[in-house]
């Protein structure tokens, strides 16, 4: 599966742009701030209705205008052609989107999630390590969501009972007989989310140790592992320990919306630290490609070896020569598809490129107007 062409009206700073791509390797160039990331984002929003960037809707639409749209035509392993079309519109304070697949809308978008999957790997990865927990839950909820389609409908479950259970808590004469009924759904769908999440992470902590040690030389090692309360406790547990502190407090203070990814690291033969604390920016860059990388490998296992498309954002940015090198090397291989790659310095770009053995198409970004470059 690749992204052969993509059509872009008014998204961020791309006025408009009618592009075709290699199936293999696009190498994107231009000064910072020029529209290059902007690029991606399209791409990644065709796949998973939404900017990677998390913001509301209304900030892809380009300043000054009503609306934007994106149409995306893909190739498919089976020999279909896809067209997939998102357009996003604000009317006075108001704002909505539509996705189609050619030229048919989505009742659902969650239907479309895992249809064309995707990989981004960006400078805003550092979040995963330097923030707080709902950071590294919206990871693995992304990832689990685009290969588990029972688990898509079982976390938006449990968010919009957990939004009830919230309100609800929030009013002073608590119904106990509802919010009963609240934690009972709560529960159905929790068992389900901390079993997926605890198979998802013994996966990633394997994949994430492999990809590490061939970035950096084996100079270091890492780990992952899994924090739940479900650990210990089942659902229903977790919830009758914490009732007193959720009518103190007025929300669910306990549950699995509270868990979290611990990212270790270690040097030589020094203990396991954390990785916030203990690692250096260009040791953090290499984790955090790493983790997307093993989200890459999984996302393809499970999707019976369909590749998902490579997004690399600004991957020279605090990694060396050395790692760059060898994550260009990995990623040319086989075993990857379709990959687009930014970079602020194009001549840094077309000699690694050409080194490894690279083969592709060239974009130039000035000021969200982008053109081929032969």
């Amino acid at each position: 599966m690749f992204l052969s062409r993509i059509l872009i009206t008014d998204f961020k700073n791309i006025a408009d742009a009618d592009l075709e791509f290699s199936d293999k390797l696009n190498c994107i160039t231009g000064s910072n701030g020029s529209g290059k990331t902007n690029l991606l984002d399209a791409v990644y929003s065709l796949s998973m209705c939404k900017s990677f960037f998390n913001f509301q809707d209304s900030f892809s639409v380009r300043y000054g205008s009503e609306n934007c749209a994106i149409s995306g035509y893909y190739n498919m392993d089976d020999g279909t052609l896809n067209k997939i079309g998102l357009a996003i519109y604000i009317t006075g304070r108001q704002e909505g989107k539509i996705l189609k697949k050619n030229d048919k809308a989505y009742q659902r978008f969650a239907d479309h999630i895992g249809l064309l999957p995707i990989v981004m790997v960006s400078p805003q990865d550092s979040s995963l390590i330097n923030l707080g927990a709902e950071e590294r839950r919206r990871f693995i909820n992304a990832l689990l969501s685009q290969i588990n389609r029972e688990y898509l409908n079982k976390i938006q479950r449990y968010n919009r009972v957990l939004s009830q259970r919230n309100k609800l808590l929030k009013d002073k004469n608590v119904a106990s007989e509802l919010l009963q009924v609240l934690d009972n759904r709560l529960c159905e769908s929790a068992g389900y989310i901390y079993e997926s999440r605890k198979k998802l992470c013994k996966l990633l902590n394997e994949s994430v140790q492999y990809y590490y040690g061939e970035l950096s030389g084996n100079r270091e090692k890492v780990r992952i592992s899994y924090e739940s309360e479900l650990s210990k406790y089942t659902p229903e547990e977790v919830l009758k320990r914490a009732y007193e502190r959720d009518i103190l407090m007025g929300f669910t203070t306990s549950g699995i919306h509270r868990d979290d990814l611990i990212f270790e690291l270690a040097c030589g033969a020094e203990d396991f630290h954390l990785l916030k604390k203990s690692a250096s920016q260009g040791q953090q860059k290499c984790f955090q490609t790493a983790l997307k990388l093993a989200q890459f490998d999984i996302m393809k296992q499970r999707s019976g070896g369909l590749a998902p498309i490579l997004l690399l954002d600004d991957i020279f940015d605090k990694l060396d020569m050395e790692r760059v090198e060898n994550l260009l090397q990995m990623v040319s291989g086989r075993n990857f598809g379709q990959i687009f790659i930014t970079d602020s310095n194009k001549i840094r770009m077309e000699a690694l490129v050409e080194k490894v053995g690279g083969r592709g198409r060239n974009f130039e970004v000035v000021s969200g107007t982008i053109i081929e470059r032969v």
